[in-house]
């Protein structure tokens, strides 16, 4: 026999006899975990109808809105605390003087269809929002008739502003329609063109079919994803109403339902197999005084001011109107955004204080009555709201809390366009209960600079020098560091100064089947942005190997 081959021959056997040992005083498993698999529908119910699958046209129709939010595109997008962050722009650059922004867009970016997005579908669609007869919102209109628009290249768009505007980049999230697609379309046939249901976008989906039903989306393959999404599909089912939207869930007919009527969200909290999500939204809903009513003049002593909000119980407000889903605030720049000032005073429930402060502004109980005189003139005011059930009755508690502390509120309802034509723009009130949308850019300008009395929403008509400085000075400058120093000056102000009570800003309240994972939870500037982590989103799971686990048998027996 070869002496090599019986070498080997030996060494084998003692290599399996020693194999045999160990495995005698060992186990050995496979360690496995689960993970997202590709594949799977999810279907969410929505109250209402699409009508402009364009992101031109889109702004007053929230499904519209969501359907937008995922077929199109802007120059750049908004995350969750407001900050700008590239989208078909893949950079830009800001001229010293703060006049002239030029964007690089992402060269690879496509339309849906494979077609090149160019800096003529960017002119285009900023051209469309320029124009006299534009039907969309005026301050968007307003705001883009003041720039000029050059394509210096295929790539490269530049707006010019006639003065320097920080919050200008907000508008640079506007999304972007295909001029091929909408070049022959006169802007006063826009709003009915049949070309707003078979929308050519350029975002992570696209729409694969509609109905008057339905809505049904699958990924874009030309979508320059970072990770491919594992959903197949996102389908919309359109209800005439949230509480239609909701029984279909019931039913088992949708896996999702967004913005739950409160009256349903105690019966939401019961069902077993839906997971609620509770984001913050970017709205606030407060009480404004007419700080320029002289048949009121109290409303101008800032005493009086404190000692209202002091005597307004806001939690309970919250938790008997709003069903707890909603929190108090008392900056008008809210906690999640950039700007927000971790160090704003707080006012707590004190009815105690806010009689002390009555009391020393010559406000007294006179003859036994329940309401406060002063120089024979009741603490009494009218405090006017808009039909929405949740606002009516704020105002109504609202008023039973002050009469605890000897002041008059007087409840009254109106419908919202006439709350906005006949009370607030004509400063018509003595106060008035409102809620605004915040989104992106926390600029107050429009709402809380002195100017904005006569041709702007500083309804109450409040006015601070410090604030006004503020405002005017973050304006002008692009530095953030600076625009967060002044933000905080102007909120320490109206802190300070109390020119509305701010009651409260809502949680959006929106159910996912349990078995739809991956599902995150975080701030939204708009509804839409609850979908800004779908990609994230699976309902196919599958098993894999991720090792092997080795136990020493006779380490147990001992």
């Amino acid at each position: 026999m070869n002496k090599r081959l019986g070498w080997q021959l030996v060494l084998a056997t003692l290599g399996a006899v020693l194999l045999l040992g160990l495995l005698s005083r060992h186990s050995y498993t496979y360690v496995t975990k689960i993970v997202p698999g590709k594949g799977g529908a999810y279907v969410e119910g929505v109250a209402g109808f699409p009508q402009h699958i364009n992101p031109v046209l889109s702004q007053y129709n929230d499904v519209d809105r969501d359907l937008c939010a995922l077929v199109f595109r802007g120059l750049t997008k908004l995350d969750e605390h407001g900050n700008v962050l590239p989208d078909l722009a893949r950079r830009w650059q800001v001229s010293p003087d703060g006049l002239t922004y030029t964007f690089y867009l992402d060269e690879s970016a496509t339309w849906q269809d494979g077609s090149p997005i160019t800096s003529a579908d960017v002119a285009f669609t900023i051209g469309l929002l320029q124009d006299q007869k534009y039907p969309g919102p005026p301050d968007i209109h307003s705001l883009w008739s003041q720039v000029k628009v050059t394509t210096p290249g295929p790539h490269t768009v530049r707006f010019k502003l006639k003065a320097p505007y920080a919050p200008f980049l907000d508008y640079t999230t506007q999304g972007i329609v295909s001029k091929k697609q909408w070049e022959h379309v006169p802007i006063t046939e826009m709003f009915s063109s049949k070309l707003n249901m078979h929308p050519l976008g350029s975002g992570p989906w696209k729409i694969e079919s509609i109905t008057g039903s339905k809505a049904t989306l699958v990924p874009n393959e030309r979508y320059p994803w970072k990770k491919q999404p594992y959903l197949s599909k996102v389908q919309f089912r359109f209800y005439p109403d949230r509480e239609s939207a909701f029984a279909a869930y019931r039913r088992r007919d949708v896996d999702g339902v967004g913005n739950i009527p409160l009256a349903l969200m105690d019966e939401a909290e019961k069902l077993k197999d839906m997971n609620l999500y509770l984001p913050p939204i970017a709205r606030e809903t407060m009480i404004v005084f007419n700080l320029k009513d002289p048949t009121l003049p109290f409303f101008q002593d800032k005493d009086v001011r404190h000692a209202l909000i002091l005597g307004l119980d806001r939690q309970t407000l919250i938790k008997k109107v709003l069903h707890g889903y909603g929190r108090v605030i008392d900056s008008p720049i809210l906690p999640e955004n950039w700007a927000y000032s971790p160090a704003v005073h707080h006012y707590k429930y004190n009815p105690t204080e806010a009689e002390e402060l009555l009391e020393s502004a010559g406000w007294h109980y006179e003859n036994g009555n329940k309401v406060r005189e002063k120089n024979g003139k009741p603490l009494q005011f009218i405090i006017v709201t808009d039909k929405d059930p949740v606002h009516v009755k704020m105002i109504q508690m609202a008023a039973s809390q002050w009469a605890k502390i000897g002041v008059k509120a007087i409840p009254r309802v109106v419908d919202f366009s006439k709350l906005v034509s006949d009370y607030l723009y004509p400063h018509n009130f003595s106060a008035a209960l409102i809620s605004w949308s915040l989104p992106g850019d926390p600029d107050p300008y429009p709402m809380w600079h002195s100017t904005q009395y006569e041709r702007g929403q500083n309804f109450g008509g409040w006015s601070n020098r410090l604030a006004d400085e503020a405002m005017e000075q973050a304006r002008l400058t692009l530095n953030i560091k600076e625009r967060v120093r002044l933000y905080a000056s102007f909120q320490q102000a109206f802190i300070d100064d109390v020119p509305a009570i701010l009651l409260y800003q809502p949680l959006y309240r929106y159910g996912i089947r349990n078995k739809v994972k991956g599902v995150s939870e975080g701030p939204l500037t708009v509804p839409s942005d609850r979908f800004r982590t779908i990609s994230d989103w699976y309902i196919v799971s599958k098993r894999i190997t991720t090792g092997l686990k080795i136990e020493n048998i006779s380490a147990k027996v001992k």
